[in-house]
Order: structure tokens, then sequence, then C-alpha cells
């Protein structure tokens, strides 16, 4: 498992954000300047963000994004399901996998299954707020 640029950005995007009231929207320009990321790539991050109903958006003068809700309402394992393809730590273990033909003889797949809930447990116990406040 290898977290892409798309995921690790949607976090400080979203952490970003939780640093702000709830009701303040904050322009995208902004948002690219304080994280250095190019305002083009926010755009396709924050789409699919906003798809998911984690930010809302307005547009125009005053506009911005805005989390949707509190910052400890949101998962870290959340937001990477949304921009990663898999989190999974082996191809076997991803959703759209086609079923293994050695998988009734394979002595690897319970470490492979191990981690990969070690890994899932791990990233839906981890929130906004955690990250925030250092708790991680």
């Amino acid at each position: 498992m290898l977290i892409s640029t798309k995921g690790r950005y949607a976090l400080r995007v979203m952490a970003d954000l939780a640093r702000r009231p709830l009701e303040e929207y904050v322009p995208l320009k902004e948002i690219a300047q304080r994280q250095e990321i190019s305002e083009k790539y926010l755009e396709a991050i924050i789409k699919i963000l906003v798809k998911a109903e984690l930010l809302s958006g307005v547009r125009g003068k005053g506009g911005g994004y805005k989390l949707t809700r509190a910052p400890e309402q949101y998962t870290v394992g959340a937001v990477l399901r949304l921009t990663e393809e898999s989190l999974a730590p082996v191809a076997c273990l991803e959703e759209d996998a086609s079923p293994c033909a050695r998988a009734a003889e394979c002595p690897t797949l319970p470490l492979w299954r191990g981690l990969d809930r070690v890994i899932s447990e791990y990233l839906e116990r981890v929130t906004l707020a955690d990250l925030l406040e250092g708790r991680v």
C-alpha cells in the first residue's frame, strides 16, 4: 500500500479547513497557497470531497469551501478511501480483485488479511481532530 499524493493532499486540505470555524468558507486559492498545492490539482481533489459531502462549497465573492461537520466526525480512513484506489496491502485483497486460485493453500494470506485489518482499524480510529491535536 502506497498512499498517493491525492490522498495525502486530501488529508492536508481537510486538516487546513478543520483549523477554521465551521461556518467559514475558505477560498480555494488560499488553501492552495498555504498547502503549496497547485490550484488545478486541488480543484480535482476538492471535487471528490464535495461530491462525497465531506465539504460544501459556495461560488462567488465570499465563497470557498468548508467542512460539513465537526473535525472529530471525519476519519482518516474515510478520506483515504475516497481518494485511493485501494488501501489493501496486496492485490488479492483489493475490493474488486479476481478470486485467487492459490488462496486455499496460500500460507501468507492470513498475514495479509491481518495487516489489512490493522491498517483499516487504525485509519478508522484516527480523526481530523486527532491530527490537529497531535494525538497520533
